[in-house]
């Protein structure tokens, strides 16, 4: 495989050629970017329906994960005119970022040594208004049942508000509690309610969790980061591989996994491949929530402070 200059892949109704294959992406493990087209290949059933749509950023690892890596927002200009494109602005002009609709894109990003896929919280077509709200649970250390409790805490705080939520690993360190919304509120109004929400969880469990954002001001208490709740920011996708040692994957869980001492931030990896497709933990995902009611109880809770 090393020495072979480029192999193809059958991808949907596309043959999308991969140069290089047997280059090393993953050196701990021997893991090559044929062997990281393969899994996302096989996840693509699965990942697909939480990247359509959505802007990307592509964390790229040419030199595999040890060398230099970067993050690529804009999309260059020798991508295959059938890779979707969307181009949005920001401060001072715009930017045009893939979008990943089908398994060919997956499978070329994956042979452009893109280990990990972020996207955004809204779609392209209404990129100001977020479609997914995001608690990211940022713990001080590699311990995990910190994780496990802010999780769960999250959970309840967001039944109070009659917003159903899902959970997932982050393939890093600690886990992503999403509530998948209707679309219609702006997106500054979605990160402050996040902020207040996590403001108010922090309040209440002053000794575990905080929602400074300073890491001098955490004091060895969990962080509750919803600053990927802005405009442009973005989260790293369900089913992405992340680029640390073992190939460990953000995999989405049901609710009853969070209590299994068996899962961790990267209980899955590559090679769970065909057991990630197989599964299909979001299959009861709730149904897209305004934000309006859950504002309207979140403020009443605030003021009972």
């Amino acid at each position: 495989m090393s020495g072979t200059p480029y192999e193809t892949v059958r991808a949907g109704r596309r043959t999308v050629r991969i140069d290089r294959p047997g280059k090393v992406l993953f050196p701990a493990d021997g893991l090559t970017k044929a062997d990281v087209a393969a899994y996302y290949k096989t996840v693509a059933p699965r990942m697909l329906p939480q990247l359509r749509g959505r802007p990307l950023m592509l964390e790229r690892h040419p030199d595999g994960i040890d060398g230099p890596g970067f993050m690529q927002k804009d999309t260059p200009d020798h991508v295959p005119d059938w890779v979707r494109r969307a181009e949005l602005p920001k401060e001072g002009g715009t930017v045009t970022y893939t979008i990943c609709d089908d398994t060919a894109t997956l499978v070329y990003l994956a042979g452009q040594a893109c280990v990990t896929l972020h996207r955004f919280l809204s779609r392209a077509d209404r990129a100001d208004h977020p479609d997914r709200l995001v608690f990211d649970l940022d713990p001080p250390d590699t311990a995990f049942e910190p994780v496990r409790d802010a999780a769960r805490q999250v959970h309840g705080l967001l039944d109070e508000l009659e917003l159903p939520s899902t959970v997932m690993t982050t393939g890093s360190r600690g886990l992503h509690v999403l509530v998948a919304l209707d679309g219609k509120a702006a997106v500054d109004d979605v990160r402050a309610f996040a902020r207040d929400a996590a403001g108010l969880l922090a309040a209440r469990h002053p000794r575990t969790l905080t929602a400074e954002p300073r890491k001098a001001a955490r004091h060895g208490r969990l962080y509750l980061d919803v600053q990927r709740n802005a405009y442009a920011q973005t989260s790293v996708a369900p089913y992405a591989l992340r680029s640390l040692a073992g190939a460990p994957v953000a995999a989405p869980l049901t609710w009853d996994d969070v209590d299994d001492p068996e899962v961790t931030a990267r209980r899955w990896t590559l090679a769970d491949a065909d057991a990630l497709a197989a599964a299909n933990p979001w299959r009861d995902a709730p149904r897209p929530r305004s934000l309006g009611p859950a504002r309207r109880r979140l403020d009443a809770l605030l003021r009972e402070r």
